[in-house]
C-alpha cells in the first residue's frame, strides 16, 4: 500500500478562506460532468493588475436550460411515457392540456434538485477562484425522466486536495437539501391503489423507502412501486436521489471520486479498482445491464483519480467526520436495480 506523508491536520473551519490558486496551469481535471477549459497561455511576467474577469458563455446555457424546461415539462406531462405521443400531435396536445399542472410541478422540482446540486459544485469553485462555467442541463425529451442531469466545466488542475474535497462534496449536499424534502412530500402524497398499471416498476432507494414506511405506512410494499403510481414529486425526488448516489461512487472523477481522494490521497486507486470488480460483478449476477453505459463512461475517464495541484494539503477533522460519513450517501441513495419491467 502506497503510504503518504502529510502536514498535521488543523481543526480549521470546514471551509476555510480560499487560498490563492497556483501560477502555473497544466491539462484541465476532468472531475463530476467537468468538461476540458481553454487554457491561458503560461506567462512568467509579474503583474501588479488585477486577474481579468472569468468571462462565462451565457447563451449556451441559457438555451439549453430552457429546452431542458420543456423536455422536463413534457415527460411530466406525458405520465414520463413521451415516446407513446411523438408521432401523435393530436394525442400529446391532448395529454399536456390534461396533465400541464403535473409537467410544471415536475418540471420545477427536478430541475429544482438539479440546479442546487450543480450550483453547490460552481460556488464552491467560485469561493476559491477556480475558472468554471456555468452548468450545461441535458434535454432529453424521449428519456421517461426527460433529462440525463448537467455538467459543469472547471479547470480542476488550480485546486489542491482539500479543495477538491470540498467541491466534491458541496454538490450533492446541496442536492440532498432539496431532494430529501422534495421526495417527503411524494411519498406522503402516494396513491395507495392507483387505478392503471404500466410495464416498468422502479425499485426505490432505502431512503425513499424509509419515507414510505413512516409517512404511508399503508403502501404494502415501499421497495417498489409501478410507474403507474409515480407522481410528480416522488419522481423528481427518485430522479434526485439517483444522481446524488451515481455520483457519490467513489471511483474516478465523479463526486465520491473527489471525497475517497480527499480522504485517502493515491491509496483511493484501491478502493476504485475494488469497487470496479464489484459493480462489473455485480450486473453481470443481477443482469442489470441498464448501467453499463455508466460503467463504460466510467472507464473511458479513467477509475483513478489524478493528482491536484498539491497532493500534501491534509483534511482537517471536521472534513474527515464529513468524508467518511458521506461514503453513506450511495448507500442510501442509489437504487442498484433501477428501472425493470414489470412482472
Amino acid at each position: 500500500m502506497d503510504h503518504e506523508s502529510h502536514p498535521a491536520a488543523d481543526d480549521s473551519p470546514i471551509f476555510p478562506p480560499p487560498s490563492p490558486p497556483p501560477t502555473s496551469h497544466g491539462p484541465p481535471i476532468q472531475g463530476h460532468g467537468e468538461l476540458p477549459l481553454p487554457q491561458p497561455p503560461i506567462s512568467l511576467a509579474v503583474s501588479s493588475r488585477p486577474a481579468d474577469p472569468i468571462r462565462r458563455r451565457l447563451l449556451i446555457p441559457a438555451v439549453l436550460f430552457g429546452a431542458t424546461c420543456a423536455s422536463t415539462f413534457w415527460t411530466g406531462a406525458t405520465d414520463w411515457l413521451p415516446m407513446l405521443y411523438m408521432d401523435d400531435l393530436q394525442a400529446a396536445a391532448a395529454v399536456v392540456a390534461q396533465n400541464w399542472g403535473q409537467g410544471l410541478l415536475y418540471m420545477a422540482a427536478v430541475l429544482g434538485i438539479l440546479a442546487a446540486h450543480e450550483m453547490g459544485h460552481f460556488l464552491m469553485a467560485v469561493r476559491y477562484k477556480i475558472p468554471t462555467t456555468l452548468p450545461f442541463f441535458i434535454p432529453v425529451p424521449f428519456f421517461p425522466v426527460g433529462t440525463m442531469g448537467a455538467v459543469i466545466g472547471m479547470q480542476g488542475t488550480q485546486a489542491d486536495r482539500r479543495q477538491m474535497f470540498d467541491l466534491g462534496i458541496a454538490g450533492p449536499l446541496a442536492g440532498l437539501v432539496v431532494a430529501i424534502p422534495v421526495a417527503c412530500y411524494g411519498a406522503w402524497q402516494l396513491d395507495p391503489s392507483p387505478q392503471y398499471h404500466l410495464g416498468f416498476q422502479f425499485h426505490n432507494p432505502l431512503l425513499i423507502q424509509w419515507m414510505i414506511q413512516w409517512l404511508r405506512p399503508d403502501i404494502l410494499d415501499p421497495a417498489v412501486l409501478d410507474m403507474g403510481g409515480m407522481n410528480a414529486c416522488l419522481m423528481a425526488g427518485w430522479v434526485g436521489m439517483l444522481v446524488t448516489g451515481l455520483n457519490m461512487l467513489p471511483i474516478s472523477q465523479l463526486d465520491g471520486g473527489h471525497v475517497t481522494y480527499g480522504l485517502l490521497g493515491r491509496r483511493a486507486h484501491v478502493l476504485a479498482r475494488a469497487f470496479l470488480i464489484v459493480a462489473i460483478l455485480f450486473i453481470l449476477a443481477t443482469e442489470t445491464y441498464a448501467w453499463v453505459l455508466m460503467l463504460v463512461l466510467v472507464i473511458l475517464m479513467g477509475t483513478d483519480h489524478p493528482p491536484t495541484a498539491n497532493d500534501q494539503m491534509s483534511l482537517n477533522r471536521p472534513r474527515r467526520y464529513l468524508g467518511w460519513s458521506s461514503l453513506l450517501i450511495p448507500v442510501l441513495c442509489f437504487p442498484p436495480m433501477g428501472v425493470t419491467p414489470a412482472g
